[in-house]
């Protein structure tokens, strides 16, 4: 099996998670518009999270830590970079990776000894970037419930936190949905 995933793949963890294929389908679109490794380097998506580091490090950021975002993975991997020559586990621990995004401080809770060991898991390919975030949304039974109940807002609030509306999370959910829907009856 290779690092990328396909939309078979898709449908049978999601089945053997117990979501619509759909379902699935709309978180991975929206966390990482559907890639888990960037086309021109091959690295992993991530998104260097600043806030989550200085509450984990001691070490003020630097102006290249503002510059980043999911669509700029060159700017996220200076931050990212710079942050983990300063202290390599928070670092790791306050960046998510993956077509699902999945933070790096869940690693205990998704079975991992450490960080770097869910980093590594997340690397070998996509199909393990989704299994991490089917265990995640595993780990509270309301985000599970939410998912097969298709509660983009419940949804929302619980894999991108309170401030979840400031980015219309649950709305380009609810949009995802309904364009994975539409493809499937194609």
């Amino acid at each position: 099996m290779g690092k990328k995933i396909d939309d078979i793949q898709i449908a049978v963890l999601a089945a053997k998670a117990g979501y619509d294929y759909s379902a699935l389908k709309a978180i991975i679109d929206v966390e990482s518009g559907g890639i888990g490794f960037a086309p021109d380097t091959g690295k992993i998506i991530i998104q260097f999270e600043p806030a989550w580091f200085k509450r984990k490090s001691p070490y003020t950021p630097s102006g290249k830590w503002s510059l980043n975002g999911v669509e700029r993975q060159h700017g996220e991997w200076i931050a990212f970079n710079e942050a983990f020559r300063l202290n390599p586990q928070a670092a790791m621990e306050s960046t998510s990776i993956g077509m699902m995004q999945v933070m790096g401080f869940h690693y205990k809770l998704l079975g991992f000894k450490t960080v770097g060991e869910m980093w590594d898991y997340a690397r070998i390919s996509e199909a393990n970037q989704v299994e991490l975030a089917i265990r995640f949304i595993k780990s509270n039974p309301k985000l599970d419930r939410a998912v097969k109940n298709k509660d983009w807002t419940t949804v929302a609030f619980y894999y991108n936190g309170a401030g979840y509306k400031k980015f219309n999370y649950d709305h380009r959910l609810l949009q995802a949905w309904q364009k994975a829907e539409r493809a499937t009856k194609k």
